[in-house]
């Protein structure tokens, strides 16, 4: 069989700035690919390098004609999704169609619609392996866990449980031949860099776990995963991260050092092996906190930057999220890092029923930050929180989904929405002010320079605007207006 793989082009212009901004490796499609078996042939089609996307689609439908076409996409790529999947069977009427990803995980119903054929929740490679030998060998693709059919056949009632995931020492490694490396950069920060190093390396990302033991409200992993932290076996990983072309890696994981003893015999792997890679990885305050000797190790074997979670300005709003920190916490956490050479990005959460004071105590709070590399989102819980659960009647536009990319308020805000982004983008300008590459002003080459110049315009040109993603008549309108 011929298979094809499909990576949405993102519509929203927030997406498509932070793109230009980041734009990591098609890894899902990658781990697919890794579970078919020869002589099915398997290509992946990353619309986001292309400026004409749906000639693109065209183009590959045509001159593949896929058996199978496997579409992957979060909660704002699903209109997308569904249209990219009715394009698909109106070219191919027989191909298979199968949609998969974190908006297939959490909102499967949504996906029970023409043009696709079946769903796959969860961790996609034993239900795409077995989708794939069904196919194969003539038979219907029924009884396959985590894997729901659609139309007359669609099983609402299992959508009330989550797909468990499987062990980690399954992942296979993924396909990275079937895309160019150096299509997918990071814009790269650090606390000591060298001069005219590029700042749009080659980034290739790697997954060394999943799940997390934290049980933050707005967050789907805790339902996911139980609470549970599941490492991949350290020689594994280490073998992924030595064979890699690129020099720089992004790690995809929720939390890299939340086990410890895993991430020290990690680095330890890493350097006994001589992988020389500078690294991105997302962490907790309470974990630098806790074991700054385990991020030292890190910085030891080449660990850049680390994502910070701050969240919120005060103690109140930390508590509200069950985040499990502290804003001194924070502060201390960020500290230590740049004492060890690590820089930080530090991210922060919006609410939509901030008014003017609550969004000038966090720029204020920004501003008197040590240099950080910064990002804002509005806190819009996933589909199948409790805290979706306990908003979703105050919803108010009518496609939430479409919006659903962290950066859109889903919910009345007290502001009006034209103020709202006039503010937001504001908060971008102030944390632009303390970034490492301006505050330390080391020399940078002029291409590099103009390049995050003009994708920094974009990015806030984004904010600004962001209000016309919904309806004009909620535009200048306030939570006081809503009965108007």
């Amino acid at each position: 069989m011929r298979i094809l793989l499909v990576k949405p082009k993102a519509r929203l212009r927030t997406v498509r700035g932070l793109e230009r901004l980041q734009r990591l490796e098609p890894l899902e499609l990658g781990y697919l690919a890794a579970v078919v078996p020869p002589p099915h042939e398997v290509r992946v089609l990353d619309l986001r390098l292309h400026r004409a996307a749906d000639r693109a689609y065209l183009r590959a439908l045509s001159a593949f004609r896929p058996d199978v076409v496997g579409i992957s996409g979060y909660s704002h790529e699903a209109s997308e999704v569904k249209r990219l999947a009715t394009v698909a069977k109106h070219h191919l009427p027989k191909t298979f169609v199968v949609v998969g990803g974190h908006h297939a995980t959490v909102a499967a119903a949504d996906y029970d619609v023409d043009g696709i054929d079946a769903i796959v929740r969860g961790e996609g490679c034993a239900p795409f392996a077995a989708l794939v030998a069904a196919l194969a060998a003539g038979r219907p693709p029924e009884g396959i866990p985590h894997l729901l059919r659609t139309g007359a056949d669609f099983d609402a009632a299992a959508c009330a449980t989550w797909p468990q995931f499987p062990d980690p020492a399954t992942l296979p490694r993924p396909r990275r031949d079937l895309w160019s490396w150096r299509d997918y950069h990071c814009v790269w920060v650090s606390e000591r860099p060298t001069p005219w190093e590029p700042l749009f390396p080659p980034t290739a990302m790697v997954r060394t776990s999943w799940g997390c033991r934290m049980l933050c409200t707005f967050c789907i992993v805790p339902n996911l995963c139980g609470g549970v932290h599941m490492p991949r076996p350290v020689d594994s990983v280490v073998d992924e991260i030595a064979a890699l072309d690129a020099d720089h890696v992004y790690f995809s994981d929720d939390e890299n050092f939340i086990d410890e003893e895993f991430a020290l015999a990690l680095a330890d792997g890493l350097a006994r092996r001589g992988v020389q890679k500078r690294y991105f990885a997302w962490t907790r305050a309470t974990t630098v906190n806790r074991s700054p000797a385990l991020l030292r190790r890190w910085r030891e074997v080449g660990l850049d930057a680390a994502f910070l979670g701050f969240e919120f300005p005060t103690d109140d709003e930390l508590r509200a999220v069950k985040k499990g920190g502290s804003v001194a916490g924070n502060q201390r956490a960020h500290e230590t890092l740049r004492e060890l050479g690590i820089a930080v990005h530090a991210a922060f959460m919006l609410m939509p029923e901030w008014d003017e004071a609550a969004f000038a105590r966090l720029r204020d709070f920004v501003a008197a930050m040590p240099p950080a590399q910064f990002s804002f989102t509005v806190c819009t819980p996933s589909p199948g929180t409790a805290d979706y659960a306990a908003m979703k009647e105050r919803i108010w536009t009518p496609d939430p989904f479409s919006l659903h990319d962290c950066m859109h308020p889903l919910t009345a805000t007290a502001l009006p929405l034209t103020r709202f982004s006039e503010l937001y983008a504001d908060l971008l300008a102030t944390a632009g002010k303390r970034h490492p590459m301006r505050l330390m002003r080391h020399p940078i080459r002029l291409a590099d320079a103009v390049r995050v110049a003009w994708a920094d315009n974009r990015w806030r040109h984004a904010f600004e605007s962001l209000y016309r993603d919904y309806p004009e008549r909620l535009w200048g309108q306030a939570t006081g207006d809503r009965g108007q």
